[in-house]
C-alpha cells in the first residue's frame, strides 16, 4: 500500500514513536489507494466495530499512547485525562474531598457532564462509581485504571450512541490495556511538593509470559500500588489567598461572608464563632461571649476572650471573633491509598479461535477533612427543610451570658473537631470471552461482570436532636433526644459545655452528640454481548465492510442514606439515597463503504430497549473525502440518547448545598443577601422524566502542507433536548419555591434568610454547545547528531454553551463561572490549550508541557442582569473587572536511559510555581478554582526509575 504523509504519521503514533503528542493526537484521514499484495494488518478503532487496514475514520479521535502518558509526568490516568482541552464543566476532580463522589475522578467531554461521557476498558463497560456526583450523575471512576497496564487511550470526541449505547452523548474514553506482554518491568517513583507535603509514591510491577504465535498463549499481570499524602490549606499560608476563607486583605468584607468565620453581620444575624456568638433576647443583636461589655449580659466569661482561642487578625465591625476555619481545617488534596491489579490470559485454541479472560481489581482508601460543624445550619431532608436557626443556650446553661433566659447561639464546634470522611472503594471487573473467524465472519463474544462498592464513614457531625437537648435541655428537647439510646444513657441534666469549658465534657457526651456515621453504596453491571463483522464486495476504494452486534445487560444501583439524614437530623450533612435496577437490550448494525478511492461513507444504527425508559433508535453517519494526498475533509452526524439514571428517576432523593444570593432581601437593602451564600437544596427524583436526546454534527479537515507538519481543524455542535438537570436554584428562588427563617429577620418587612430551596429533577428544554478544536503538530530535524524536536498545540474553544429552561429563558455559560449548580462550581472556560515541546536524542527525552485555561467572567452566565457574582467591601465587582484571569502552568519531564534495561525519569510540575488566581465563588476549593489545582499545590517534583528484564 502506498502511504500518504498523514498515514505515515498515524502508523508512527500507533507504534509509540517519538512524534506522538503529549496530550491530544487527533487521528488524521488517509487517502485510499490500491493495496500491494499480501495481508494488511487490521486495527480496531474506537467508534467502529469494523476492523480497518488504516487507523483513521471520519470521526475525530484523540490517541494517547504510552509515550504521551510518560511525557506528561502524571502518575495516574485520571490526572492526565483531566488536563485535556476537551474536558470542561462537570468533570469530577479527585481533590474535591467534600463532594458527594469523594474518592473518585471523572471526565466531562464538551462540558456535557460526566454522566454523558462513556468510559470503556478494552471496548467494554465498567460499573459506575457507587456514589453519584451531586447525588445525581452516575459516572465511571478514572482511578480504577492502572497506568502501567495501559497500552493507549482513545478519546472519541463526537457522540457514539449508535455504537456503544445511550450514555455516549458527549463521546467515549476507551482505555486499551496491554494484551500481549513478555518479560518483567518494575517501576518506582516518589513525588513531593516544594513544601515537602503531598507525598506521592508509586510502585508497579508488570509481568508477562508466552507468545501467542509460538506458544499459543499469553499471560499478563500488572500490579500497581500508590499512596498520596494530604495537602492542607494551612500549609500554603505563604501562597497569598490560596486556602484562605478570610479575604479581607484582598479587599473583601467580613460582612459578606468572605472575612473569616465568626463575624457578626447585621441585626439578628451572625456567623458561628469559635467561642460562640449569642443573641440578646430583647434587641436581637448578637454579641460575642468573650465581650465583657455585652449588652444585657447577666454573666461574663473572661475565659471566652477571643485572644484565648486565636491569634487571627480581628477587626470585625460587629464585634465577632474571627478565625479562618477553612485555612485551619480544610484541604487542598485529600490523602489516598490505592492498589490496582489487571490480569489477562489469552489462549489460541485453534488458528480460528482465541479465548481470553480479564480481571480488574481496585481498592482505594481516601480521607478528607473540612471545617468543624456549625450548630445552627439548615439541612434538607425528603420531608422538607429542617431549620436549626433556633438553637439556643438554655436559661440555666452555665455558659450562657444571658443566664436566666434562653439565648440563641452561633457556635463553630471546634471542640468536636473537623468533620472527616473516610471513603473506601472496591472495584471488580471480570470478563470471559472468545473471538475468532467462522467462514468470512469475524466474531467476538463475552460475558462481563463489573461491580463497585463504596463504604463511607463520617465523623464529628452532630445530631440535631441531641445537640438541641444538650444546649437547651427543655422538656420538649429532652423528650425528642431520649429516643437516642446514647443520649438516654447520659446522666440526667447533661449539658454540652462549649468553647473554654469544653474540657469538662465526657467522651460519652461526645459519642452521643456526634457518633460515627456509616453507609454503603453499590453499583453493578452484568452483560453478555456478541459482535460480528466481515468484508463484502469490492468497491472502487476497497472492500465493503459490515458489522452487527447485540448485547443484554442488567444494571443495578443502591445507595443507603447516611443514618439520620432522612429526617434532617445530621447538622451539616446532606441527604442522598437511591435504589433501582433495569434491563437493557440492544441491537446494532454498521456499514463502511469506500465508494471511491477518495471517498469513504459510513453509517450505523442502534436500537435500545430500557425497561424503565422505553425504546430508542440512534443513527450515525460519517463521510471522509480525500481529494488530495495531503488534504482530507471529514464529517459525522449522530443522534444520541441518555436514559435517566437510578438517582434521577428511582427511589430516593437528594438534599445538598449550593450557593445563591437572595434578590428579595438584597432589594430591601440587606447587603449580606446580595452575595451568594450557602443554601440547602432539596431535590426529589422524578419518575416522569423523559430521556435526553441529542444531535451532534462534526465537520473538519486534515492538512499536511509539508512532510513534517500536520494540521487538523474540527467544528462541532451538540444539541441536546430534554436535559435532565437539577432545577436552577436562582430560578426556584425567583419562583418562590423556598423555605425561610422569619425568626432571623433583620428589620421590619424582612422575610428572613433562605434556609432551603425546593427543587426537583426536570427536563430542561435544551442545551446547545458549539466549539472548535485545532490540532497542530510540527516536527523538526536539525541534522545528524542533534536529535529530533517536535511541537504540539491542541486548542479547544467554546463559542456557546447555552441552556434553555422550561420557561424559555436562556443562559449561556461559555466563558463564565456558571453553572454553579453543577459539580463544585468550576465554571465553563471557553478556551483550553495543551502545548508540548519535546526533544529526543539518543538516551535522552525532554518535554515541556504547557496547560492553559482561559479567563472566566465572574458571573453566573453571560449578561447576567444580577451583574458580578462577588463584590469587594467597597461594592466594586470582584475580582478586578469581575474576571478570573487566565491560568497557565508549565511542566518539565526528563527521561534518561543509561542502559537498555534501565530508565531514570523526573518531572517538575508547575515549574515556575505559578499561584492560582483568586476565585471567591467556587465551593470546590477555598479561594481558588479547582481547575487551577496545580497553582494551589505549587511546584511539585517527582523522580523514579524503571527496570525491565
Amino acid at each position: 500500500m502506498k502511504e500518504s504523509v498523514i498515514s505515515c504519521s498515524l502508523r508512527r503514533l500507533f507504534a509509540g514513536g517519538g512524534g506522538a503528542s503529549l496530550a491530544l493526537l487527533s487521528l488524521a484521514v488517509q487517502a485510499q489507494t490500491p493495496a500491494p499484495p499480501g495481508p494488511i494488518p487490521r486495527v480496531e478503532i474506537t467508534g467502529t466495530h469494523i476492523p480497518r487496514a488504516t487507523a483513521e475514520t471520519a470521526a475525530a479521535v484523540i490517541t494517547l499512547n504510552r509515550n504521551d502518558i510518560e511525557r506528561s509526568g502524571k502518575t495516574t490516568v485520571a490526572e492526565l485525562l483531566q488536563t485535556l482541552a476537551v474536558d470542561n464543566q462537570g468533570s469530577v476532580p479527585s481533590s474535591f474531598g467534600s463532594g458527594f463522589a469523594s474518592g473518585a475522578s471523572g471526565i466531562s467531554l464538551r462540558g456535557l457532564g460526566a454522566a454523558s461521557t462513556l468510559v470503556l476498558l478494552n471496548g467494554r463497560r465498567v460499573a459506575p462509581y457507587g456514589l453519584a456526583d451531586d447525588g445525581q450523575k452516575m459516572f465511571s471512576d478514572l482511578n480504577i485504571i492502572p497506568a502501567d497496564a495501559v497500552e493507549r487511550i482513545e478519546v472519541l470526541k463526537d457522540g457514539a450512541s449508535a455504537i456503544y449505547g445511550s450514555d455516549a452523548i458527549a463521546g467515549v474514553v476507551n482505555v486499551i490495556l496491554r494484551r500481549d506482554f513478555h518479560g518483567t518491568a518494575l517501576r518506582a517513583s516518589f513525588g513531593q511538593s516544594r513544601e515537602r507535603d503531598g507525598n506521592d509514591g508509586v510502585a508497579a510491577v508488570t509481568w508477562g509470559s508466552g507468545d501467542l504465535d509460538a506458544d499459543r498463549y499469553n499471560v499478563l499481570a500488572s500490579l500497581e500500588y500508590g499512596r498520596r499524602g494530604a495537602i492542607w490549606n494551612r500549609e500554603r499560608a505563604g501562597r497569598g489567598h490560596i486556602g484562605r476563607g478570610d479575604l479581607r486583605p484582598w479587599g473583601f468584607s467580613a460582612q459578606e461572608s468572605l472575612g473569616g468565620t465568626g463575624a457578626i453581620t447585621i441585626n439578628n444575624a451572625a456567623g458561628s464563632a469559635i467561642n460562640g456568638n449569642v443573641r440578646n433576647p430583647d434587641t436581637l443583636d448578637y454579641f460575642n461571649r468573650g465581650n465583657l461589655a455585652g449588652a444585657g449580659f447577666t454573666r461574663i466569661f473572661p475565659g471566652a476572650a477571643c485572644a484565648n482561642f486565636t491569634r487571627h487578625p480581628q477587626g470585625d465591625p460587629g464585634g465577632g471573633c474571627l478565625v479562618d476555619a477553612a485555612q485551619l481545617y480544610g484541604q487542598i488534596q485529600p490523602s489516598q491509598e490505592r492498589i490496582n491489579f489487571f490480569g489477562r490470559a489469552t489462549f489460541q485454541a485453534t488458528p480460528q479461535l482465541q479465548t481470553y479472560a480479564e480481571l480488574n481489581l481496585y481498592r482505594s482508601e481516601s480521607a478528607s477533612s473540612s471545617t468543624p460543624s456549625a450548630v445552627s445550619g439548615a439541612v434538607g431532608s425528603p420531608a422538607g427543610p429542617v431549620n436549626s436557626a433556633a438553637v439556643a443556650l438554655g436559661a440555666a446553661h452555665p455558659d450562657n451570658p444571658y443566664f436566666g433566659r434562653p439565648a440563641r447561639l452561633r457556635y463553630m464546634a471546634a471542640d468536636l473537631g473537623p468533620r472527616t470522611s473516610q471513603t473506601d472503594s472496591d472495584f471488580v471487573r471480570f470478563l470471559l470471552g472468545a473471538k475468532g473467524s467462522m467462514g468470512p465472519w469475524e466474531l467476538d463474544t463475552a460475558l462481563l461482570f463489573s461491580q463497585n462498592q463504596v463504604s463511607s464513614e463520617r465523623s464529628h457531625y452532630p445530631q440535631r436532636d441531641v445537640l438541641f437537648a444538650l444546649l437547651n435541655p427543655s422538656p420538649e428537647n429532652v423528650a425528642a433526644a431520649r429516643a437516642n439510646p446514647a443520649y438516654a444513657a447520659l446522666p440526667p441534666g447533661s449539658v454540652w459545655r462549649i468553647a473554654e469549658n469544653a474540657g469538662l465534657n465526657s467522651p460519652a457526651l461526645y459519642a452521643a452528640l456526634a457518633p460515627t456515621l456509616a453507609n454503603d453504596a453499590k453499583s453493578r453491571i452484568a452483560q453478555i454481548d456478541l459482535r460480528a463483522s466481515r468484508q463484502l464486495t469490492e468497491l472502487p476504494g476497497g472492500n465493503l465492510g459490515i458489522a452487527f452486534g447485540g448485547e443484554f445487560r442488567r444494571e443495578t444501583a443502591d445507595l443507603e442514606a447516611v443514618p439520620g439524614t432522612g429526617r434532617g437530623n445530621i447538622v451539616g450533612q446532606g441527604y442522598s439515597a437511591y435504589k433501582g435496577a433495569r434491563n437493557v437490550a440492544a441491537l446494532y448494525g454498521e456499514v463502511l463503504a469506500p465508494v471511491h478511492r477518495t471517498l469513504e461513507l459510513s453509517a450505523a444504527l442502534r436500537a435500545d430497549h430500557y425497561t424503565d425508559a422505553g425504546d430508542s433508535y440512534t443513527p450515525k453517519f460519517g463521510l471522509k473525502w480525500t481529494p488530495l494526498r495531503q488534504f482530507a475533509l471529514r464529517g459525522t452526524y449522530a443522534r444520541g440518547f441518555r436514559a435517566p439514571s437510578t438517582a434521577e428517576n428511582g427511589v430516593g432523593g437528594l438534599a445538598a448545598y449550593s450557593t445563591a444570593a437572595d434578590p428579595l432581601r438584597c432589594a430591601l437593602g440587606i447587603e449580606i443577601a446580595c452575595s451568594p451564600a450557602s443554601v440547602a437544596i432539596i431535590t426529589s427524583p422524578n419518575p416522569a422524566l423523559s430521556p435526553e436526546k441529542s444531535r451532534s454534527i462534526n465537520v473538519g479537515m486534515v492538512w499536511d502542507p509539508y512532510r513534517r507538519t500536520n494540521i487538523a481543524l474540527d467544528l462541532w455542535e451538540v444539541k441536546r433536548k430534554n436535559d435532565i438537570n437539577q432545577e436552577q436554584s436562582d430560578a426556584a428562588i425567583a419562583a418562590g419555591r423556598i423555605a425561610r427563617d422569619p425568626s432571623s429577620a433583620a428589620r421590619p418587612g424582612d422575610p428572613g434568610p433562605i434556609t432551603a430551596v425546593l427543587a426537583s429533577y426536570v427536563n430542561s428544554a435544551r442545551t446547545q454547545v458549539r466549539g472548535a478544536d485545532l490540532d497542530l503538530r510540527q516536527h523538526f530535524d536539525f541534522g545528524p547528531g542533534t536529535g529530533e524536536a517536535s511541537m504540539d498545540v491542541k486548542w479547544t474553544h467554546l463559542f456557546k454553551w447555552q441552556r434553555t429552561e422550561q420557561d424559555g429563558s436562556t443562559r449561556d455559560y461559555a466563558g463564565t463561572h456558571g453553572n454553579c449548580d453543577v459539580t463544585n462550581c468550576i465554571g465553563t472556560p471557553d478556551d483550553r490549550v495543551n502545548f508540548r515541546l519535546s526533544w529526543e536524542r539518543a538516551a535522552w527525552r525532554v518535554s515541556a508541557n504547557l496547560n492553559y485555561r482561559g479567563d472566566l467572567k465572574n458571573t453566573l452566565f453571560k449578561n447576567d442582569p444580577a451583574g458580578c457574582a462577588s463584590h469587594f467591601a467597597n461594592g466594586d465587582p470582584a475580582p478586578a473587572d469581575c474576571e478570573l484571569p487566565s491560568f497557565t502552568t508549565v511542566d518539565l519531564t526528563v527521561r534518561w536511559k543509561p542502559a537498555p534495561r534501565i530508565e531514570v525519569f523526573g518531572t517538575a510540575q508547575n515549574i515556575f510555581d505559578q499561584i492560582a488566581p483568586l476565585d471567591p465563588l467556587t465551593y470546590g476549593a477555598t479561594a481558588y478554582n479547582p481547575l487551577d489545582h496545580a497553582g494551589a499545590v505549587g511546584r511539585f517534583f517527582t523522580a523514579g526509575v524503571r527496570y525491565t528484564f
